[in-house]
């Protein structure tokens, strides 16, 4: 039975944005990042409350599976919060997937990136609520927020029949510098941005967002969480998926092995084209490249494919609506991305 996708009522100023770390927490000698984050967000109207979790991490967790999953939701069941938004991804969230109760779920934005991708794609396969791949909370601490990925703000501010419009970046950040002042803001932008094709020159993609970190998502292939067929069916009314991906620790063939399995698990038989993140991973292998992948992943889709977009560890990013109708097109190496809230 088909069923309508789900969208979040609005954020609005005065609402409480949530912060749990169902992933990774904050080290000690980081949580001023969080605090200035908080800060950043109170001072433009909203209040938050921060979790437990953020303020501990021990064993590449920010504390027991148990635990993660009973304040997520906590946040999620409670009518007070209408963001809930992590620190930043981590490792293991697949841990606390089993440990959610799915059917209790009511419709609130998840916004984040990298492992907290793997929510977001579990919650959209399972529920069919859109969820926002965009920046994480502590990239949002400074006074000023950078105008591609505080786009966000639109996206969670957006009513149910909006459509949202977002362009390529200018310049994207080559690679991260921890220590530099948030002045303007935390992103350091020092690199021309240019989307690209594979064999063409333009692109127009038409079809529903779906997405996130593949090192993490491509381990839901095979499980509840990634049964992106009947999510198709039932609530995607067997429309294409646009791919939105993106690589943040694979090498080439790595990065390789995990397109295949996407495809022989049948996620592209039904899609409208792939679009690639920019990468600080994808290291070459005997000189077999990222690039001789992606050629080889069209030639046995089929698929158009764009790289080097806006999404992903390489800033600034895009947010995309998993779930949600869109159109990505580019051309002269401009990207444009629409979302529409139906």
């Amino acid at each position: 039975m088909f069923v309508l996708i789900r969208y979040p009522k609005p954020l609005q100023k005065e609402n409480t944005i949530g912060v749990t770390a169902p992933s990774s927490g904050v080290d000690e000698a980081l949580h001023q990042l969080v605090h200035d984050a908080k800060q950043q967000f109170e001072n433009r109207g909203y209040s938050v409350e921060v979790g437990d979790t953020v303020w501990t991490q021990q064993k590449a967790a920010s504390a027991s599976k148990e635990v993660r999953a009973a304040e997520l939701m906590a946040m999620l069941k409670d009518p007070s919060i209408a963001a809930i938004i992590p620190p930043w991804g981590g490792e293991l969230l697949m841990e606390i997937l089993p440990l959610l109760d799915w059917d209790e779920v009511e419709p609130k934005w998840l916004l984040g990136y990298s492992d907290s991708s793997t929510l977001l794609f579990a919650l959209t396969i399972k529920t069919g609520i859109a969820t926002a791949h965009g920046p994480n909370l502590v990239e949002m601490r400074s006074d000023e927020w950078e105008p591609v990925a505080s786009k966000f703000l639109d996206v969670l501010h957006a009513a149910p029949g909006a459509t949202i419009y977002q362009t390529s970046s200018t310049k994207y950040q080559s690679q991260w510098q921890h220590d530099a002042p948030n002045d303007p803001y935390v992103y350091k932008l020092n690199t021309d941005t240019k989307w690209k094709v594979i064999g063409e020159d333009t692109v127009h993609m038409k079809g529903r967002f779906l997405g996130g970190c593949i090192d993490t998502i491509r381990h839901l292939v095979g499980t509840p969480y990634g049964d992106v067929a009947s999510f198709q069916k039932n609530y995607g009314n067997d429309e294409p998926i646009i791919w939105y991906l993106e690589n943040c620790e694979l090498n080439s063939t790595d990065f390789h092995r995990s397109l295949l399995q996407l495809h022989y698990a049948g996620w592209f038989a039904n899609a409208a084209g792939i679009v690639f993140g920019r990468s600080p991973a994808g290291q070459e292998v005997k000189g077999f490249t990222v690039f001789d992948s992606m050629e080889r992943i069209q030639e046995l889709t089929g698929l158009p494919i764009i790289y080097d977009a806006d999404v992903g560890h390489v800033p600034p990013q895009i947010t995309f609506v998993n779930g949600a109708l869109g159109v990505v097109t580019v051309a002269h190496g401009k990207g444009q991305v629409e979302i529409h809230f139906s």
